[in-house]
Order: structure tokens, then sequence, then C-alpha cells
């Protein structure tokens, strides 16, 4: 049994989740102690117990200590299974980081899986949803991981009530080695800026400043789409604003996010985003912040030798590294520099 300390690096959730996805990909029970203890509602949350409730469930495995404010849980997991899976987080509890803990163990089914989940799409402290369908999904089928995220409909804080379908036909059974290091050509710049249950033009304002900041700051003209609910949908709980921008190259792509709030101006929504992608965009990196966190713990699934140059080196990055490290035998890294960071990670895979 592997016991995880759920306080190391960045002590929040994401030890836990990526810990069971971790334990399920290998077949190991793992036992994760002092869970969000840096926390000032220490233990477990509702959108922590939704994640790994639904690996247990994709696993036919057994937990224990799953309830609110637990800070010790233990996963013994079966054998992951293909199918369909509905996760309701039943709160604005973020969509993307239940796919964050998912999508590593629907990748090792033997059989199609789809996804049915309930929560916030554009919530903060998270990626939004579009950054998981535009950058995440084509980074992933870079690595022979092919996934298709759709949105039904968008769920803010603090009322919720998105709902988001994934659809994962042919699970790749593992992943290929790749080297992140040079980005190529740029292929294309996009964009999406949307407002639920608000007027228009704040969509049009966001995408307007999205557009002009990014060409102000890089030079790169981006089409951004606008993606307008009208107050009178009843599908949508809203109210919620936010914005996307993505940069396709030939052999990377990096994005940037930001969400609107109450007194916030969507023009400083839209100038928000494209500051933070391109922010990242001047480092020279091939994964920018979000991504840096993301895709090494898929590299280190895949086996072998592979590179990646990221645009800032978090603390989220360090504990994934820290624990793929105690977790997945014969793992081994190598860090240089943090704004951007390169990392050399070797593993014998899974």
């Amino acid at each position: 049994m592997i016991v995880v300390d759920g306080s190391i690096g960045e002590g929040g959730g994401q030890i836990l989740r990526t810990a069971v996805a971790l334990a399920a990909i290998l077949g190991e029970p793992v036992r994760i102690v002092n869970i969000r203890a840096k926390r000032s509602r220490p233990g477990l949350r509702p959108q922590h117990l939704n994640a790994i409730r639904a690996i247990a469930l994709m696993t036919g495995g057994r937990l224990e200590g799953d309830r609110v404010g637990s800070m010790e849980v233990y996963f013994e997991p079966g054998r992951i299974k293909p199918g369909t899976y509905r996760i309701d987080i039943g709160t604005a509890g973020s969509v993307s980081l239940i796919l964050q803990a998912v999508l590593p163990v629907a990748a090792y089914a033997p059989g199609p899986v789809r996804l049915w989940i309930r929560g916030g799409t554009d919530v903060p402290r998270a990626p939004t949803i579009d950054y998981m369908r535009e950058v995440l999904a084509r980074l992933l089928a870079q690595l022979g991981y092919t996934l298709r995220i759709t949105v039904e409909t968008r769920g803010h804080y603090p009322k919720g009530g998105g709902i988001v379908h994934v659809d994962i036909p042919s699970p790749p059974q593992g992943f290929k080695t790749r080297d992140f290091t040079r980005r190529g050509a740029l292929v294309e710049a996009r964009g999406r800026s949307h407002a639920v249950k608000l007027p228009r033009h704040v969509a049009e304002r966001q995408a307007r400043s999205a557009r002009e900041t990014l060409r102000r700051l890089t030079g790169i003209e981006a089409s951004v789409e606008v993606e307008w609910v009208p107050p009178e949908d009843r599908r949508h709980l809203g109210p919620g604003s936010g914005v996307a921008l993505w940069t396709v190259y030939e052999q990377t792509v990096l994005g940037g996010d930001s969400l609107g709030e109450r007194g916030k101006p969507a023009e400083k929504v839209g100038r928000e985003a494209a500051e933070h992608l391109a922010g990242d965009l001047a480092t020279g990196a091939a994964l920018d912040r979000h991504a840096s966190d993301m895709i090494p713990l898929y590299l280190a699934l895949a086996g072998g030798v592979s590179r990646v140059t990221g645009a800032r080196l978090t603390l989220h990055a360090r504990t994934v590294l820290m624990l793929l490290e105690q977790m997945l035998p014969g793992f081994k890294y190598k860090l240089e520099g943090e704004a951007p960071f390169t990392a050399v990670l070797e593993s014998p895979g899974v």
C-alpha cells in the first residue's frame, strides 16, 4: 500500500485527485492522510468527493473515509471499466478539476467511456471548460489520446448547473512520449467570449478587448467568437461570463482565460485573458501555465524520456512531480529554471 501525505507541496485537492487516479491506473491501494491540511477549511469538500467517487465507480474500487471534512481516505481500486458515468457535483464545483482526475483513468479503460458531468464550467481557481476542450484536448491528441468535450449548458459560481459531455470512443491504453520544447509556426489564433443571462454587449466587449490586447502585446490577430445566452433561456442558471483564447502552433497549443464577476468591466475580462496568454507566449515555452501542471502526469505514464518547456513552474507543477516520484516506480525528473522552466522526465511507463 502507498501512503501519501496530502499536505506536501501545494497541499490542496490536486494531491488527492492525482494520487487516487494514479492508484487506479497502477492497481495499487493508496492511503492519503492530512488531506488539505493547509487550507482554512481542511479535509474533503464536495467537489473532491465527486472526483474520487467517480474513480471508484470506474474501477469498482473500495473507498473509506469519503465524507465531507475527512482528512484521511483509503482507496483500493478494482479494474478500470468502460461505460457511461454520471457525475453530479451538486454545487458550482469545477468540472475541469473533475476531468483532471478522471481523464487519466479513462484512458486505460478497455472500451469506450462517456462522461456526463454537472457543476461549474467557468469558475474561479480552475481552468475554464473552453481551456480544457480547446487546449488540453488538443495536447492530449498529440499523445495519442483522442476525446471530445461538448458543453450543453454553462455553470458559473455560485449556482453551477453546467452540463458537460465527454466522449472517449477509443481509449489509448497508454500514452506516447513527446517533446514539448518547440512550438513551430503559428497555425491559427482563436477565442470564445461568452455571456450567460447578461446583455449581449458584455460578450462582444470582452471579445473586442481580448482581440485588441492580444494584437497590441503580441502582434497576433485572433478570431474570437461570441457566445450569448439570453436572460429568458431557462436551461442555464447564470449569470456569468468569460473569455478563453488559444494559439495553435505546428507542435503545441497555448491558451489563456479570464472570468467575469460582479463589478468587473467586460473590457478587463478580455484584457486579462489576452495578458495571461501573451505573458506565457513571451517566455518562449511550448506549454502555458495550466498545461505545465497537467501534461507531466501523462508524459510520466507514457514511459521513456520526454522533455517540456513550461511558461511557469508553479507549486502545483512541483507537487505533481513530487507525487509521481513517490508513486510511480522508476520515475525521475530534472528541472531547470522557473519562468520559463525546462523539465526532463524519465519513466518506465505504465
